[in-house]
């Protein structure tokens, strides 16, 4: 799954909350800063682990305004050489 989250992501420590809460469920995948001061994400995993993944990430920054866009909502198998979620710079 691809994903575009917008509104104040960037300097909140939304990559660090995404790469923990992945990781918790084991989700593989990566997320990324973008100039426009978007984030961008791919998850890779089961689809009720990402559901799950979403819900605990949005309460995580539920006082903050973001929204994010599904940019390919296809279920991505597990990359075999990718164990990890991944923050990219």
């Amino acid at each position: 799954m691809h994903v575009r989250f917008v509104g104040q992501v960037q300097g909140v420590g939304f990559r660090w909350t995404s790469q923990r809460v992945a990781f918790d469920l084991g989700l593989t995948g990566w997320v990324r800063n973008e100039p426009d001061g978007s984030v961008s994400m791919e998850l890779q995993g089961p689809s009720e682990a990402v559901a799950t993944f979403f819900t605990r990430l949005l309460e995580s920054y539920r006082r903050f305004p973001i929204s994010y866009t599904i940019d390919s909502k296809e279920d991505i198998p597990p990359v075999p050489d990718e164990a990890e979620f991944s923050v990219r710079f």
